[in-house]
């Protein structure tokens, strides 16, 4: 009899376990990168047909060649790691020379900043001193503005150096007729023309202004306080002579004359002197 019994597919069950969807080896590469994280890398084999235990089979062989390289590295290196300690005899001395320069070259650089330093506060006290000169050159310069515009309203109220009226009887006379022809429309009745009284009260004002700047407190202006109120006594005085002399029908003149009364800061003298016109009038 034949043998009818046949114990076939060993050529295809063999096949069929070639074709079987096997792991590759684990690359040697995912395990270089800096970045890599052991939780992440196994996360990545979920879909990795091979069990657990064949995992850990892989990973432990993978370790030992790792181990493997690693000594024959060093063992392949060990002459040149003793040579290396050998060449780092010494060092020592190395070190301290290098340190010491550093010290030196650290207490120059000291040296220089301290120099700098003084350098820095010489030029800044140069500067303050700058300062201080130009302010004073200014504080001067006002000064001199101020002693000249008090010598011009002196000489435009005709006064001398005592506080009085000169007895010149053409200056005098003067006083009354017109400033360069200016005036000959404004002034009443022989008095003094508006005008001039006007430019008298902005002279003293200018005075009066360029004092604040300088400053009240100064020796100077304190020095000429007496002098600018007996000017100032001036200008009120020929104020109060030409309103005396003004009619009450010439209104506008009386409001010119009221209006640099107002530009002094005297309105009450301006009272004051229409009241004793009243009286003088009504008497």
């Amino acid at each position: 009899m034949s043998n009818r019994f046949f114990f076939g597919g060993s050529d295809s069950e063999d096949s069929d376990e070639d074709n079987l969807p096997y792991p590759k080896p684990l690359a040697r590469s995912a395990f270089l990168t800096p970045e890599f994280d052991p939780h992440t890398y196994l996360s990545t084999l979920r879909n990795r047909h091979q069990t657990l235990e064949d995992l850990r089979t892989d990973l432990r062989s993978r370790s030992h060649e790792i181990s493997k390289e690693l000594l024959d590295l060093v063992n392949e290196n060990y002459e040149d790691f003793l040579s290396l300690g050998n060449s780092l005899r010494g060092g020592d001395e190395k070190v301290e020379e290098v340190r010491l320069g550093l010290l030196g070259f650290k207490r120059d650089v000291e040296g220089l900043k301290n120099i700098v330093d003084e350098r820095r506060k010489e030029v800044e006290t140069l500067v303050k001193e700058r300062k201080e000169i130009r302010r004073q050159m200014q504080v001067g310069l006002a000064l001199s503005n101020i002693g000249q515009g008090l010598r011009e309203l002196e000489q435009s109220l005709m006064m001398t150096s005592n506080g009085s009226h000169t007895d010149d009887p053409e200056k005098d006379n003067d006083r009354g007729l017109s400033d360069s022809g200016e005036e000959s429309d404004e002034s009443h009745q022989g008095g003094m023309s508006i005008s001039r009284l006007g430019r008298y009260a902005r002279q003293y004002l200018l005075v009066q202004r360029m004092m604040k700047r300088v400053g009240s407190d100064h020796p100077f202006v304190i020095k000429q306080g007496a002098r600018m109120a007996k000017m100032k006594n001036m200008i009120l005085l020929d104020l109060g002579n030409a309103l005396k002399q003004t009619s009450s029908q010439d209104t506008t003149y009386l409001m010119k004359l009221l209006a640099v009364y107002r530009d002094l800061g005297e309105p009450r003298e301006a009272s004051k002197v229409l009241r004793q016109r009243r009286a003088v009038t009504s008497s």
